[in-house]
């Protein structure tokens, strides 16, 4: 999978750390992490917590 730079700037746009996101969602810095890197996809209910906190569509985790 390819890095995530449209998730990175999403954050950074918010002016949030990976930390500030994963605490949020009350999961690891390590495994949000990996939803920017891509190395994992996140199950659909908890892309859609990300994207509420972001302020995107969910579904862009699973474009291709």
């Amino acid at each position: 999978m390819e890095k995530r730079e449209w998730l990175i700037a999403y954050r950074k746009a918010k002016g949030l750390s990976q930390q500030d996101i994963a605490d949020a969602l009350d999961i690891s810095q390590i495994t949000y992490s990996s939803y920017e890197t891509g190395t994992r996809n996140p199950k659909p209910k908890l892309a859609k917590k990300i994207a509420k906190v972001l302020g995107f569509e969910w579904t862009k985790f699973y474009e291709k």
